[in-house]
């Protein structure tokens, strides 16, 4: 593979994979992949966006009532996941698609929740993923929490909490900070800076760079080159890695963009330029990683054009279930509040269903 050493003056963002798609080398960090894992990492990015698109093509259409879309974040979910191990966990927000795509998730599941029908889906133990969380920064205290626990059970996993860089200024994500750094616990502050907590540019919160926080809680930071998958892999393994060895947490700020709206229900063209979404798919991930693999003879024409057709096939696929999903029991509303029965859930259950069946002779439909 070619591979050249990238000047680094004054620049601390860890970067492995130019957007011209060149291999450089790292002072502190490598990779060291197949060419099989490469293609795979290309293949799971090329997914996880066609989902975000088949999605928002959805909720346009009425079929979900809002999506949360994570289009130019497929390299910082997808390289970040990629690196845990098989018994660690995450935490997402509701913008993770990548992570629960990469532990397995259906993403019927994921379809769900947006769909209103289910409040989160999947056995987050059988996955190793928690369910979405919508509170803005909640998972961090959640995510330190489990931590701490994997310390108390002498386990040798670890954590990974995602949060955006809106949620920096949430009390919830500092306090995770404080726990986390006062007890060890073996957790990574996984932060993507896609440049918008909604409509609020980072600069008018954020006043020094997010990765720096972590020094006035006493665990270290690094800058990531959010669109570079390798690098993302890389600076994710070594802080599992410090994680697991019992030395804490590490912040890890991976720099991107989000590439679409906050959500369906947002309208980026009001507060944005389009000149600055026109640069930033300049450093498009997948087509970085695209360049590196027929640059250096990994990957051919056939195999890229394979994929597409893959991905196509797939989504056909997704569309019908998604068209087909029925509408839960009105009751289901009351499963999974608590893991065994309740007195005074099973009451109130019991009260809506009496109130429920009380429509059944006057023709309204409930």
């Amino acid at each position: 593979m070619t591979m050249t050493t990238a000047p680094q003056p004054q620049n601390p963002m860890v970067q492995l994979l130019t957007p011209e798609g060149e291999l450089v080398t790292h002072e502190s960090y490598s990779l060291d992949l197949t060419h099989a894992q490469y293609k795979s990492l290309y293949r799971e990015m090329v997914f996880v966006r066609r989902l975000d698109q088949e999605a928002t093509a959805l909720q346009r259409q009425g079929e979900l009532g809002l999506w949360a879309s994570s289009l130019g974040q497929e390299a910082a979910q997808v390289g970040s996941a990629f690196a845990l191990e098989k018994n660690d966990f995450a935490f997402p927000t509701y913008r993770e698609h990548g992570v629960a795509w990469m532990r397995g998730v259906d993403p019927m599941k994921i379809m769900e929740v947006y769909r209103g029908i289910s409040n989160g889906g999947w056995d987050p133990l059988e996955h190793g993923c928690n369910s979405y969380t919508i509170v803005i920064g909640n998972q961090v205290l959640n995510g330190v929490g489990y931590a701490m626990g994997c310390t108390l059970d002498q386990s040798e996993d670890a954590v990974i909490t995602y949060f955006g860089d809106g949620a920096t200024a949430q009390g919830d994500v500092n306090e995770g900070f404080v726990f986390a750094s006062t007890f060890d616990a073996p957790v990574v502050f996984f932060c993507q800076n896609n440049q918008w907590a909604i409509s609020q540019p980072s600069e008018k919160f954020v006043k020094t760079p997010i990765y720096k926080r972590a020094d006035g809680f006493g665990f270290p930071g690094v800058l990531v080159d959010g669109n570079d998958i390798l690098a993302v892999i890389a600076v994710t393994k070594a802080a599992l890695n410090r994680a697991r060895s019992g030395a804490g947490p590490t912040l890890i700020e991976a720099f991107t963009y989000r590439m679409g709206a906050h959500t369906t229900s947002d309208d980026p063209t009001r507060y944005r330029h389009e000149n600055d979404l026109q640069n930033w798919k300049l450093r498009d991930p997948i087509e970085r990683l695209k360049v590196m693999l027929a640059r250096n003879g990994i990957a051919d024409r056939n195999f890229f054009d394979a994929i597409d057709i893959d991905a196509d096939a797939w989504a056909h696929t997704l569309r019908a279930a998604v068209r087909s999903m029925g509408e839960p029991a009105p009751e289901s509303i009351f499963d999974n509040v608590y893991a065994d029965s309740h007195e005074a859930l099973d009451a109130q259950r019991a009260a809506f269903l009496d109130y429920h069946e009380g429509f059944a002779d006057s023709g309204v439909k409930s």
